[in-house]
């Protein structure tokens, strides 16, 4: 349990250390900015032509009497725009992150170097193409197992009283799991933690992830939200890869003034 209100507390560590500095605050709103265009666009798309798509893909349904064919398309165009939903919320993060990698990456620095006892961040020392292939690649392996997670829970979800009941609670916490695995990448990433260690760290700590990426995960189902939570979601994983790794963090009271607004690489 003590491990699961930390992980909430990062998660609002991470909000009040953007709040404090809000020029980061303001530079780290761009990416999200621009993904939730792009998601807006397909979500409009899909609930224009969703039905004519699940048409399409049900030739069989076409001869069955009223009302059942209408219901039976219905109910897949609903759930097909849930799943989407579900996908939108988990992919969010990695598009933003590899959109914004530059940004994030800066972002993740500057609350590195604010926290530091000796002021000084970590750096990966890689070229910037070098950093935004292992992003993409790594955030392609996240997205691969949550589109597998999102199939296996929406599948239980036609079983009567759990999927109406537990699969969605569990939903959010695997929705949590990878949007945490997601965040701490850019600060671990930079301290040259391959992917198969980020996952084993926070498999370690399971509950720490989960308190800090389940309410993240119900407060980005609120439209627009995500956007504004990303930069402090930044900052916040930031705090936590600090944690996993056991390194030395000041407390806020003896941090720095309020950096000028950082510049990506």
């Amino acid at each position: 349990m003590h491990d699961l209100g930390a992980g909430f507390g990062y998660l609002l560590q991470g909000q009040r250390w953007v709040a404090r500095h809000g020029k980061q605050y303001g530079f780290g709103l761009v990416p999200g900015l621009i993904t939730l265009v792009l998601y807006l666009g397909a979500l409009v798309a899909l609930a224009v032509w969703g039905a004519d798509l699940v048409d399409w893909a049900t030739p069989f349904a076409d001869d069955w009497s009223s009302p059942w064919e209408g219901l039976f398309r219905g109910f897949l165009t609903a759930v097909l725009f849930a799943l989407a939903l579900l996908l939108a919320v988990v992919t969010f993060t990695a598009v933003t992150l590899l959109i914004g990698q530059p940004f994030y990456e800066s972002l993740s620095e500057t609350v590195d170097r604010d926290v530091s006892p000796d002021g000084t961040a970590p750096v990966s020392g890689l070229p910037l193409w070098r950093e935004l292939w292992i992003s993409a690649r790594d955030s392609l392996r996240v997205v691969l197992r949550a589109v597998l997670w999102g199939v296996l829970l929406f599948a239980l979800g036609f079983i009567p009283f759990l999927g109406q009941a537990v699969v969605p609670v569990i939903g959010l916490f695997v929705t949590g799991f990878f949007l945490t695995e997601e965040l701490t990448s850019v600060a671990l990433q930079r301290r040259t933690v391959d992917a198969r260690s980020r996952l084993a760290l926070l498999r370690s700590r399971r509950t720490l992830v989960w308190g800090f990426g389940t309410p993240l995960a119900v407060s980005f189902l609120v439209p627009f939200v995500a956007v504004f939570l990303m930069p402090g979601a930044v900052a916040g994983a930031t705090l936590m890869a600090r944690d996993l790794l056991g390194e030395e963090t000041r407390g806020e009271d003896d941090r720095a003034e309020p950096d000028a607004i950082p510049r990506p690489h």
